[in-house]
């Protein structure tokens, strides 16, 4: 420690300290409680010092959410391990999604909001596009006959279960079951979603 009681770090150190920081205000505080002035304060460093490691505030939302998308990946590519081949494997990836939502409510709403988010920043538009091209190339290897594009398919998912999260982070929805299968709500929806990508035998 410093004789003003500062914490000191060695070179690299403190980008991910103030990196720490910045997820554990974002969890307590939410968005608009994560400045950088408050990251400073939490890392124990001067409001000046993270300037050279986060431009300013977009560039640390930016950080975040691009580390947080590569979360939810490496969760979806965990699930969809232990997952058979087809509609089980989309199940275990809007699983993914549902899950780290609901277990990190600020951190799914931050990856959402474009006006506090460089659009133009290669590492999250990369981190973005890998996690929806996985859906992607579940839904080609499904095998099934589609009738419109793969990309309206994956849109489709994908719009139902943000959808879905918005209502159940907002509080509008709770977790429920559904009456006639005894399957979480969230699951069933997703199943009669896929029901039309591949329709049961009749």
């Amino acid at each position: 420690m410093t004789k003003r009681g500062r914490a000191t770090y060695h070179h690299g150190d403190l980008r991910q300290a103030l990196f720490t920081s910045a997820v554990a205000l974002l969890d307590s505080a939410g968005i608009a409680g994560l400045t950088i002035r408050a990251v400073a304060h939490a890392a124990g460093v001067s409001h000046a010092a993270p300037v050279n490691h986060f431009a300013d505030r977009r560039a640390l939302l930016t950080a975040l959410a691009t580390d947080f998308f590569g979360d939810i990946q490496t969760l979806a590519v965990e699930k969809m391990a232990d997952a058979p081949a087809g509609e089980a494997r989309l199940v275990a990836f809007a699983e993914a999604m549902i899950d780290y939502a609901l277990a990190h409510p600020n951190r799914f709403r931050l990856l959402w909001r474009r006006d506090l988010l460089d659009d133009a920043d290669t590492g999250l538009n990369t981190a973005m596009d890998s996690l929806y091209d996985r859906l992607l190339v579940e839904l080609q290897a499904g095998g099934w006959p589609l009738r419109f594009d793969v990309e309206t398919y994956a849109i489709g998912l994908w719009s139902l279960v943000h959808g879905y999260l918005s209502m159940r982070l907002d509080g509008n929805l709770v977790a429920a079951h559904d009456a006639r299968t005894g399957e979480p709500r969230h699951r069933a929806i997703i199943a009669a979603f896929l029901a039309s990508v591949a329709p049961p035998p009749t």
